[in-house]
Formats: structure tokens, sequence, C-alpha cells
């Protein structure tokens, strides 16, 4: 690729986006933790009162507040980018986890049809193979026949006996 002869009046910072997403995380897991509502409610209680009670030369904030409202404002539009950025990425996790939980879903499907199949082929086969129990109930038969033939030879031999 030809390189770029241009030369760039102002550098861009090279921040890793991967970095800067884990930053993002950890601040918007913070952020909705109830620490945070903690120090934030002491930080505001704390400024109040102190801008309240203290003597007129030691306030910071003399105008009705002004001053803490602008660093709550600036503070929420820090805010706000970071926890969408931290959304978008659990977003795209999702999208990945649910992706691979599909083509699971898949593969199960498949891997059941596939047993499905063979438990009817084995179902077939077993009707066309001789069971033990029906071997025996065939052996009884005939065993009951050979003993009814061998009784009829026998009556029939007896029976010629009484002729003679």
């Amino acid at each position: 690729m030809p390189r770029d002869t241009r030369r760039q009046i102002i550098r861009r910072p090279n921040v890793d986006s991967d970095t800067f997403g884990r930053f993002a995380e950890t601040f918007a897991r913070f952020m909705g933790t109830a620490r945070f509502l903690m120090y934030m409610t002491g930080f505001v209680a704390v400024w109040l009162l102190w801008n309240a009670l203290a003597p007129a030369h030691l306030r910071f904030d003399p105008y009705a507040f002004i001053f803490l409202t602008l660093i709550l404002s600036l503070q929420a539009s820090y805010a706000a980018p970071l926890i969408l950025l931290a959304q978008n990425r659990q977003e795209d996790r999702d999208r990945v986890i649910g992706e691979q939980d599909r083509q699971a879903n898949s593969r199960a499907h498949a891997d059941m049809e596939f047993l499905a199949r063979e438990m009817a082929s084995i179902r077939m086969a077993l009707g066309e193979v001789a069971t033990r129990d029906y071997v025996r109930s065939e052996l009884r038969s005939l065993l009951q026949d050979l003993e009814d033939q061998r009784q009829r030879e026998s009556d029939e031999h007896d029976d010629s006996d009484w002729d003679t």
C-alpha cells in the first residue's frame, strides 16, 4: 500500500479500544452500585453543607449551587457515553454467545435426529430377530409336539400288543 505523504497537523491519540472498553465496563458497573450512590450522596451533602454553613469567604459556590449543578451535569455527560459503550460491548458478547448457543442447539438437534433414525433402524432390525422368549416358546411347542407324537406312538404300540 502506498504511504500517505500528508502530515497530520494534529496527531490523533492512539487509544486501545479494548482497554478503553474494559474501563467503560468497570466504570458502568461501579456506577450501578450502592457504594457509588453513597459516595455521590456524601459528596453532594458535603458540598451543600459547606456552601450553606461555611463563612462567606470560604464558600466556593456562592451562586445558589450553580457550580454543583455544572459538576453533576459534567459527570452525567461523561457517564452516559461510557455506560452506552459498556452496554454495546455486552450486547456484542451476548450476540456471540447467542450464536454459539444456536450452533450448539443445531448440533444437538442433528445428533438427536441421527439417534432417532438409528433407534428406528434398530427397532426394525429387532423385528426380524428372534428373541429369547420367542425361541423358548418355539422350543416348548416342539417339545410338546414330540411328547404328543411319542405318546401316540406308545399308544399305537400298546394297541398292537393287544391285538396279538
